[in-house]
């Protein structure tokens, strides 16, 4: 079924739209509770637990992509040097570095402030964008935390662009 077809049904809450997208692509999600939606979606390099929240309070239609793998404490520091120079590269959306236990996430968020409507196609933008941002960013990850790359290092490595596929 397109998305678009998708489009002209009335649909109160944000994340009733990103579970029928989710069904659309067929990807495994679970709907925690009314406030969450909780996916797994195959990236380029790993599979990415996608969760999406409505922050009605907000307005706001959060998303988060977390890195299956953790940091280890001895090269949290280069991986926050990394992700700094990462997050001044991004036109929206944020990395971050979870101190307490090396998580990696991937963050951003759409406004709906003043009771605006959502589309099908903002969220699978929402989605979309966090999913592709991970992929692309992740080997430069893998370059700092287990080939023990600095940040600068990593991130031009991992920045080269190939022609087809070997």
């Amino acid at each position: 079924m397109a998305l678009e077809a998708l489009e002209s049904e009335e649909v109160p809450n944000p994340l009733d739209r990103v579970e029928r997208i989710a069904e659309t692509y067929q990807w495994a999600f679970d709907r925690t509770n009314q406030a969450e939606v909780t996916m797994r979606i195959e990236g380029g390099w790993s599979d990415m637990t996608v969760s999406l929240n409505w922050r009605d309070e907000f307005e706001l239609l959060h998303v988060a992509v977390n890195f299956d793998a953790k940091v280890p404490p001895a090269r949290r520091d280069e991986a926050a040097r990394l992700l700094a120079r990462i997050n001044e590269n991004l036109l929206c959306g944020h990395f971050d570095l979870w101190q307490a236990d090396g998580s990696l996430v991937f963050r951003n968020g759409l406004l709906l402030s003043g009771g605006a409507d959502v589309n099908d196609a903002q969220c699978e933008a929402l989605i979309r964008f966090a999913v592709e941002t991970c992929d692309r960013y992740f080997p430069a990850v893998q370059f700092v935390v287990w080939a023990g790359q600095n940040a600068e290092d990593a991130l031009a490595a991992s920045m080269i662009e190939t022609m087809g596929e070997a």
